[in-house]
């Protein structure tokens, strides 16, 4: 017999993102509204499994990361297409405010500010991560492709990230 017989509970982790991309005048000139994330497998591993545990090789989200390409896929390390120029400092999104604002969700707040950039991009996805500096790679936990959106050098882009434990 099982330690774990007769019993049903199921657990389950979903990401949802929010961005928008601000002039500056502080109008939205882009809003990608809410949108459902992937979640990598490392991203379970190392950032919920392992960070419960307290084992080695836990990791803590603490960054954001803008890209030109696609949705990350389950398996995926690095973000497609992550903006970054070489010699531009603080061009992924310090996730700043992380609260609970229930028992089940994680909340992220986040600003790029404008002029970090100096050139345009059309972003179109996004990425969790544990590192700073895009010259360090990090560990990507998750994220997901919107419909792409033109940024300008002058533009801000503000991200709020929820993730939600939740039972079935």
């Amino acid at each position: 017999m099982s330690n774990n017989e007769g019993f049903e509970e199921k657990t389950g982790l979903r990401g949802f993102m929010r961005l928008h991309i601000v002039d500056p005048d502080g109008t939205i000139a882009g809003d990608s509204g809410w949108q459902e994330n992937q979640i990598t497998d490392l991203g379970f591993r190392d950032y919920v499994v392992r960070t419960i545990g307290g084992l080695a090789g836990s990791k803590v989200i603490t960054h954001a990361m803008l890209g030109t390409g696609g949705a990350p896929a389950a398996g995926d390390t690095a973000l497609a297409g992550e903006t970054s120029e070489v010699g531009v400092a603080n061009s992924r999104i310090a996730l700043t405010n992380a609260t609970s604002s229930t028992s089940k969700t994680l909340n992220m707040v986040g600003t790029l500010a404008s002029g970090i950039h100096t050139t345009a991009y059309n972003i179109s996805n996004i990425g969790l991560i544990n590192h700073s500096s895009t010259a360090t790679a990090g560990t990507i936990a998750g994220g997901l492709a919107y419909t792409s959106s033109a940024l300008a050098s002058n533009q801000a882009v503000n991200i709020t990230y929820n993730w939600v434990f939740a039972t079935a």
